[in-house]
């Protein structure tokens, strides 16, 4: 049997020469290509373009919020004053505006006015009973030393005369009880002031106590704001205060007196706001019942504020992006307070000289490299505006 014999030789050979050319090619042109590399310079772009400001420091006004109830300043129940009479008259209704004195309704006085005529009649008879027991009277003192008629007599002409004076005092009194009656067949309004209830039917009798219409006094309404007792002591009498009704209506009105207790449960006390009275009761912004927020005006005081714009909220806090020398920015933590306008108070975390990021900082992350343009309005002027909203604001 034959064997054949392959030589691989020349084939090896060629493969081993194509391996050493590629590594010696590696070795000399890899150092010089790193080298190139290292030469060519870093050239780090911005990652935006931002404008930056100094924070400025304001007099910004001093409030104290609080929630509670608007209610009727007084209210007033109006009621019947006659027992067993017919309503037959009703002359105003809900949220009608009322003058004092001015009639409310009528009762039917039919059945009063033949009482008051036997009243009269009653007044009249006992006057000619006392002028006939006062002549009787007279003439018996005139014959009293005569001896025509005896003491015993003459006594008994006197009080009768008195007991004629007597009855017509007593007709007197039930005359003016009937002409009383009669007034009381109209209803009238104790004080001006809106109708809020009406109960008065017409055709309906009626006792006497009988609620017919309920009122608030004069129209006025107050806020009784409920106030924690640590912040009572801030508060006085006449202090103005700016209520906002769940409608969105807002009015000023004075603080007119704060409550002497706390309650145990709360820890809070009344505090009552005298609200302006309305034109129109139908159009009045505010209404009884009605829930309101309203803020208490301290004053003011000294404050650090940055535009609302340099103001990043992330994760549930506040930050700023402070501009470094290198251009970098940093991120900062504050602590927002009041606010004006646009403009926000820094509480801490933040210096007087210290400048931050205004436009473009919600895109920014910490340590980016921005490209800073020049503010667009000048710290002083920026003060005076602000100062000016906060004076605007107390008044």
């Amino acid at each position: 049997m034959k064997i054949l014999k392959t030589s691989y030789t020349p084939v090896a050979l060629a493969l081993l020469a194509i391996f050493t050319a590629g590594v010696i090619g590696i070795t000399l042109f890899a150092p010089a290509s790193q080298a190139a590399s290292d030469a060519k310079p870093a050239s780090a772009k911005p990652a935006l373009t931002v404008t930056t400001t100094k924070p400025v420091a304001a007099r910004l006004p001093i409030k104290l919020a609080a929630n509670g109830n608007v209610a009727a300043w007084q209210e007033a129940s109006v009621s019947s004053q006659s027992n067993g009479l017919r309503l037959v008259e009703v002359r105003v209704n809900v949220g009608d505006q009322v003058k004092a004195g001015e009639v409310l309704a009528v009762f039917a006085a039919e059945t009063v006015e033949a009482d008051l005529a036997q009243a009269r009649a009653a007044l009249q008879e006992a006057e000619a009973n006392a002028a006939e027991a006062a002549a009787n009277a007279a003439r018996a003192r005139t014959l009293q030393n005569t001896g025509a008629l005896s003491a015993q007599q003459i006594s008994q002409y006197s009080t009768a005369e008195q007991s004629a004076n007597a009855r017509i005092a007593s007709a007197r009194a039930a005359l003016a009880s009937q002409q009383l009656r009669m007034q009381y067949t109209r209803v009238l309004a104790p004080q001006a002031g809106v109708i809020t209830a009406r109960s008065a039917t017409v055709g309906a009798v009626s006792g006497a106590g009988t609620e017919l219409f309920r009122m608030i006094l004069q129209g006025r309404l107050e806020w009784r704001a409920e106030v924690v007792a640590a912040d009572l002591r801030q508060l006085k009498p006449g202090s103005t205060v700016t209520v906002k009704a769940a409608n969105g209506s807002e009015t000023t009105g004075k603080v007119r007196m704060i409550a002497p207790t706390v309650d145990a449960q709360t820890r809070s006390a009344l505090v009552y706001v005298d609200l302006p009275a309305s034109a129109s009761a139908k159009d009045a912004p505010f209404k009884a019942g009605m829930f309101a927020s309203g803020q208490f005006e301290l004053g003011t005081s000294d404050a650090l504020t940055v535009p609302q714009q340099a103001i990043v909220v992330r994760d549930g806090f506040s930050f700023v992006f402070r501009l470094n020398p290198d251009q970098h920015v940093s991120q900062i933590r504050v602590q927002p307070g009041r606010r004006l306008g646009d403009r926000i108070e820094i509480l801490n975390g933040l210096a007087a000289d210290t400048r931050v990021v205004v436009r473009g900082a919600g895109f920014l992350n910490d340590g980016d490299l921005v490209s800073n343009v020049a503010e667009s309005a000048e710290p002083a002027k920026v003060a005076a505006k602000v100062t000016a909203k906060a004076a605007a604001a107390a008044k």
